[in-house]
């Protein structure tokens, strides 16, 4: 076979031509064909990501309403921590009584712990206390203790004047001040909310789960 150069003009645009096809269809299967598979792939997760957004978008009027019911909750949950905290808080309890006390100008002299009464969703924590004071004294400390925002009831109450303090099962006699006229003992309960245990599960075989 001669040179290209030796062949007529027409003939080798012909092989030119040829091998430009070749050239062209061998492109096709390689590259431009993966080029191609990977451009399809990518409109078909931006599609995909278009839907998505638009049913997004439906939500978009509903957040700020979302928002303000998830800022309720967390204020009905602090509500309620104060009413039942989930801790026992003994000394915020304690601290409690005494300042409702000393706005009533009575003396709480005792605080004596009973066992704990546990139940499914919270627990009863009483104590039982004793005091003195002036009888109008007296009533406002129980007034004020029923507005607390902790929830504590009284129970048991008994009255005696200070010169009867037994009356009351008052365990101790004090140096009472003039203006005191009576002694009182109740049992003040108090509560704090815990999580439900999970069920103990047996076993066909005795073992605990």
């Amino acid at each position: 076979m001669g040179n290209l150069s030796e062949i007529s003009g027409l003939k080798q645009w012909g092989v030119l031509l040829l091998a430009g096809i070749l050239v062209t269809v061998a492109l096709f299967f390689t590259v431009f064909k993966s080029q191609r598979a990977e451009n399809d792939s990518a409109q078909t997760k931006l599609q995909a990501k278009l839907k998505e957004n638009a049913e997004l978008e439906a939500y978009r009027p509903k957040l700020a309403e979302i928002e303000r019911q998830v800022a309720n909750l967390k204020q009905q949950l602090e509500i309620e921590r104060k009413i039942v905290p989930d801790e026992k808080e003994v000394d915020g309890f304690i601290t409690m009584m005494d300042d409702e006390a000393a706005k009533s100008g009575i003396e709480i002299r005792r605080y004596t712990a009973k066992p704990v009464a546990t139940k499914e969703f919270y627990s009863e924590v009483p104590f039982e206390m004793e005091l003195d004071g002036p009888y109008y004294g007296v009533l406002d400390f129980f007034d004020r203790v029923s507005k607390l925002e902790r929830i504590v009831n009284v129970s048991n109450l008994l009255v005696a004047n200070t010169k009867r303090g037994t009356d009351a099962k008052a365990k101790h006699s004090y140096q009472y001040a003039p203006n005191e006229s009576i002694v009182a003992t109740c049992m003040a309960t108090t509560f704090f909310s815990h999580d439900v245990a999970p069920p103990i599960v047996v076993t066909p075989k005795g073992r605990v789960q």
